[in-house]
């Protein structure tokens, strides 16, 4: 069932003239606040800085995850992971907001839902894969997210498929397409499509979810308080298969896999949804997406770094695809 506000007809059509002037009044700000930001060099570049920052740290969530699934079961790891997110997320918005509870129980549902599809299944499906398939080519799947976010609000909240979507689509699929086959295409329809790969795409699914039903939640709880509370319903959903995978071992696993665990939970989830929300307000969140496609670039550097993972033709034409599939489709959002 579509919302209101996406459907024709419903309470945003009805807008009609009266919203032109709030329109004229919008654009006037939006300037004020560019030449605002221009003249002020100083947080404008902090931000890019911490941005850049933000993509690099997620770019090393793949390396992090890659090690941990090396050693520890996925639900134990995605637990330890977001005990830490959940305890820092809720640091931080005890001292900006306080830790009120959610006003509804279809806040509750949402977040409910939200921590077991972007938390839960997510972590899970991540960890599985990482123990099958390279590090680089994970994160050269996990950025088609964007590509299915925007397939998903198209189907589910009507919003409009414009020629530059279709395209950034099309590329971004045909460099997933390349990756996963290893730029055999053929080889790929004889059996070249693994369990890794399916875990992959499978965390695109659920990321798909967790995106469009965080669109609504966040129309009453702030995205501080909304990432907060569904990180907090993920892990106590992932605690029972936890314990019975064997988390209570957790004292001796290694600096390495425990080091993997406190990047993710600090760095990958907790810093970088700070930073990213603040590169939204600093410069907008068109300019704050394009950072984005960072991602998988140093995610595929890093994997070669530390993990020797080799940079192959295959790999380096499908990042780029989806790279530039990616941009376009971002850009045709706007």
């Amino acid at each position: 069932m579509v919302p209101p506000l996406y459907r024709r007809g419903g309470p945003g059509a009805r807008r009609g003239r009266r919203g032109v002037g709030q329109g004229r009044a919008a654009v006037l700000q939006n300037a004020a606040f560019r030449n605002r930001t221009a003249g002020s060099g100083g947080p404008a570049l902090a931000t890019t800085i911490k941005l850049l920052l933000t993509a690099f740290f997620w770019g090393g969530t793949f390396i992090a995850g890659r090690i941990l699934a090396a050693e520890v079961g996925p639900f134990s790891g995605a637990f330890l992971r977001f005990l830490v997110a959940a305890a820092s997320l809720a640091f931080f918005l005890g001292l900006r907001e306080g830790l009120r509870p959610p006003p509804g129980r279809g806040d509750v549902l949402r977040l409910l839902l939200m921590g077991m599809t972007g938390v839960f299944l997510y972590n899970v499906f991540f960890l599985l894969g990482l123990k099958e398939i390279e590090a680089g080519r994970a994160a050269v799947l996990i950025a088609n997210n964007p590509i299915g976010i925007a397939l998903g609000a198209a189907l589910f909240f009507g919003e409009r498929m414009n020629a530059g979507k279709i395209a950034g689509i099309l590329i971004s699929v045909s460099g997933a397409v390349i990756v996963i086959t290893r730029g055999d295409p053929i080889a790929g329809l004889r059996g070249g499509f693994g369990r890794g790969e399916a875990c992959i795409l499978l965390c695109v699914v659920s990321w798909v979810a967790y995106s469009l039903l965080g669109k609504q939640a966040m129309g009453r709880l702030s995205p501080l308080a909304a990432v907060t509370w569904s990180a907090v319903a993920g892990a106590l959903g992932l605690l029972p298969f936890a314990l019975l995978e064997g988390v209570h071992a957790a004292a001796r696993y290694s600096a390495a896999a425990w080091g993997s665990i406190l990047y993710l939970g600090l760095c990958g989830t907790t810093i970088g949804f700070l930073w990213y929300c603040e590169g939204i307000q600093t410069i907008g969140p068109v300019r704050a997406g394009l950072f984005i496609n960072f991602v998988p670039v140093f995610a595929v550097l890093l994997a070669a770094l530390l993990l020797s993972e080799p940079l192959t033709a295959s790999l380096l034409a499908g990042a780029g695809l989806v790279t530039a599939g990616v941009f376009l489709t971002t850009r045709a959002s706007r």
